[in-house]
C-alpha cells in the first residue's frame, strides 16, 4: 500500500474521530476502512450506559460497509485516546474487533494504528490475532 494512500486513510480517520460520543471514558476512536474497490468507509467509537452496548469505531465502519454489500478489504486505519487536539498514543482494535476483522479479512489485511498522518504503524491482521479462530473452524475447511 503505498504511503500517500495511508495518510489519506489516516486523515479520514482523524476526522471521523471528532464524531466519536465517548462521553464516560473520554476515549474517542475514528476508523477509516478501505475496500477493494477503493470506497472507504469510516465510523467512530459510540459508547452507552451499558457499557456492553458501546460499539467501537472499527465495527461502525465494518458494519456500515458490510451493510451496504461491501465484502472485499484492504486495510483500516485507527486513531484514538484521550488527546482533546488528537491521539496521545497508538489505539489498537479490541478483540472483539479483531474477530469481527477475522470474519470478513484475509490474514494480509492491513491494520494502521496512528497518532497522526506522520506517526503510525502497520500491522497484518494476522500479526494482531495469531491463530484466529473463524468460519473455517466451523465449516470444516481451509480459508486463508
Amino acid at each position: 500500500m503505498e504511503q500517500e494512500q495511508i495518510k489519506e486513510l489516516i486523515r479520514l480517520a482523524l476526522q471521523a474521530r471528532k464524531a466519536a460520543y465517548a462521553p464516560y471514558s473520554h476515549f474517542q476512536v475514528g476508523a477509516a476502512l478501505l475496500c477493494g474497490n477503493g470506497r472507504v468507509y469510516t465510523g467512530c467509537n459510540i459508547e452507552n450506559a451499558s457499557y456492553g452496548a458501546t460499539c467501537c469505531a472499527e465495527r461502525t465502519a465494518v458494519y456500515k460497509a458490510v451493510s451496504q454489500g461491501e465484502r472485499g478489504f484492504l486495510a483500516i486505519a485507527i486513531a484514538g485516546g484521550l488527546g482533546k487536539d488528537g491521539p496521545d498514543g497508538y489505539a489498537y482494535p479490541c478483540g472483539i474487533c479483531r474477530q469481527v476483522m477475522k470474519e470478513f479479512c484475509g490474514g494480509s489485511f492491513l491494520i494502521i494504528v496512528a497518532k497522526g498522518e506522520e506517526e503510525y504503524r502497520v500491522h497484518t491482521l494476522e500479526e494482531l490475532l495469531p491463530c484466529g479462530f473463524g468460519g473455517e473452524a466451523l465449516s470444516g475447511e481451509e480459508r486463508s
